[in-house]
C-alpha cells in the first residue's frame, strides 16, 4: 500500500501570513525522502493554500507521483493540461467549505465528467474521482472513463467509535464493486495515526492520501519523522 502525502496545509500556514514560509515544495521533498510514494495538492479556485507557482515547482521536482486535486472547471482543466501532473483527482468544491465535505456526485454530472476525463486522458494524465462509498457512484465512475477512484473515508473517520465498523464495511463493499469495475482503488479523507490501521487492512486499496494529520504531526516532530511514523502503520 502506497502513501501519498497531501501538503496543502503547509501552504495554509504560509498563506496565513502571506509570506514565503513554510515552503510546500521543501515539504514535498522531505516527504519523498522519508518514503512517501506520492505528493498530493489541491489547487482550489480561491487559492486559499496551494498557489499556481507551487504547482509549477512541484511538477519540476516531485520524483514519485504528483496528484493534483481539482474541481471540474475549465480553468482547472487548462492548468492541468499545461502542467501535466501524473494524476488528476476530480473533487467537489464549495466556496466557503473548510475542507472537502463529500464525494463527487458522478451520477448528476456524468456528461461533463466524461468530457473532462477524455481531455485529461488525451494528454496522458491519469484521472481519478473522489467519491463516496455508494455503490451507484462507484459504478458510474467507470462509465465516465476514470481509471481510478479515491473512496471518501470521511464518514468512517468522523463516526463515533461504536459506529466506525459499520462505516468501514461500506468502504469494503465499495472497494469490491470498484475492483469488479476494473478501477484502481485509493482512499482518503480524515485519516489519522489513530484511525488508519483498520483501513490499511482492506484488500485492494493500493494508496492512501493523508494530509492534515501528517502536517499536524510534522509541526511537532518534523516532516520526515511524521511521514515515517505513518508509513510504519501501513502494510509493506
Amino acid at each position: 500500500m502506497r502513501l501519498a502525502v497531501n501538503i496543502d496545509h503547509v501552504a495554509t500556514v504560509r498563506q496565513a501570513r502571506m509570506t514565503t514560509e513554510p515552503e510546500p515544495v521543501a515539504a514535498a521533498l522531505l516527504a519523498e525522502l522519508a518514503g512517501a510514494q506520492g505528493i498530493t495538492v489541491h489547487l482550489r479556485g480561491d487559492r486559499r493554500h496551494i498557489q499556481d507557482r507551487d504547482l509549477e515547482l512541484l511538477r519540476q521536482v516531485v520524483t514519485t507521483k504528483l496528484n493534483v486535486e481539482m474541481a471540474n472547471t475549465q480553468e482547472m482543466v487548462e492548468i492541468a493540461t499545461r502542467i501535466k501532473p501524473d494524476q488528476v483527482t476530480l473533487v467537489p468544491e464549495k466556496l466557503n467549505e473548510l475542507t472537502t465535505t463529500g464525494g463527487l456526485d458522478v451520477i448528476r454530472h456524468v456528461e461533463s465528467l466524461k468530457r473532462v476525463v477524455k481531455k485529461l486522458h488525451r494528454v496522458g494524465i491519469k484521472t481519478s474521482l473522489f467519491i463516496d462509498t455508494a455503490v451507484s457512484q462507484v459504478r458510474k465512475a467507470r462509465a465516465v472513463g476514470a481509471v481510478a477512484v479515491e473512496l471518501n473515508t470521511g464518514p468512517y473517520a468522523d463516526a463515533a467509535v461504536e459506529d466506525r465498523e459499520q462505516q468501514r464495511r461500506k468502504v469494503v463493499r465499495a472497494v469490491k464493486v470498484a475492483r469488479a469495475e476494473g478501477l484502481e482503488v485509493l482512499a482518503g479523507h480524515g485519516l489519522t495515526y489513530r484511525n488508519v490501521m483498520p483501513i490499511t487492512t482492506i484488500d485492494h486499496i493500493v494508496e492512501l492520501n493523508i494530509g492534515h494529520s501528517i502536517v499536524s504531526r510534522a509541526v511537532l516532530v518534523g516532516m520526515e519523522s511524521a511521514v515515517r511514523e505513518m508509513i510504519a502503520l501501513m502494510p509493506r
